[in-house]
């Protein structure tokens, strides 16, 4: 797979390539900037784009905005932006255009190497990896909703499937069979009263509406 990062802080950008070219990537490009990431997107056309949230010249949101012009005009480059701190605004804004071949990672997660590179790899290959206290964040903002109908198995089994792990996934972190686990799904979808679609279409409606994010 082939990857651009974005990421001004020089140390940290080093670190993500060494992990990432151990993991098998390639890295198209390496860039400081959000004008360096959407040019180096346009030449290369990668896999993946790792995105710092916070770039020059602002350092405000220059990073997620480049994040969803990519989204926009090159939807075969995945991305995951790298925040110092959640910002879970910015996690819903990339959630809300598009729910495959995303993600939002706190920078502390790249010091777990395998963990790290099993994210890159994830969303580059089009699902989703979102970090632990991102989603605790998101869920904050949500009131009394159809979510109160699921048990504390079901909301477990949700939980993991907003952090972008399969069904297989799921069964080994919760150490139960992967039937039990399409049970707990197919329970889950009817809870929260989806329409009748195909499975990886309302999963995804379930991982939004868990994450309180907007759709159509």
């Amino acid at each position: 797979m082939r990857a651009v990062i974005a990421e001004d802080s020089l140390l940290l950008r080093i670190g993500v390539v060494k992990v990432l070219e151990a993991a098998g990537f390639e890295m198209c490009a390496q860039v400081a900037d959000a004008e360096g990431l959407l040019a180096a997107v346009e030449e290369h056309r990668p896999d993946i784009a790792v995105v710092d949230v916070r770039m020059p010249p602002g350092f405000t949101d220059e990073g997620v905005r480049a994040a969803l012009v990519i989204r926009r005009q090159y939807p075969r480059t995945a991305v995951l932006l790298l925040s110092q701190y959640v910002e879970e605004r910015y996690a819903a804004d990339l959630l809300a255009t598009n729910t495959s071949g995303v993600g939002y990672l706190l920078k502390q997660r790249v010091a777990d190497v395998e963990e790290f590179a099993e994210a890159v790899r994830r969303v580059a290959a089009g699902g989703t990896a979102l970090d632990p206290q991102v989603v605790a964040q998101l869920l904050v903002r949500r009131h009394s909703d159809p979510l109160d109908r699921l048990t504390p198995r079901e909301r477990e089994v949700l939980e993991l499937m907003a952090g972008g792990r399969s069904n297989s996934g799921i069964a080994a972190e919760l150490v139960v069979s992967e039937s039990a686990v399409a049970k707990h799904i197919n329970s889950i979808f009817t809870k929260l009263d989806l329409p009748k679609a195909d499975a990886d279409h309302r999963r995804v409606l379930a991982v939004l509406r868990f994450l309180g994010v907007a759709t159509a």
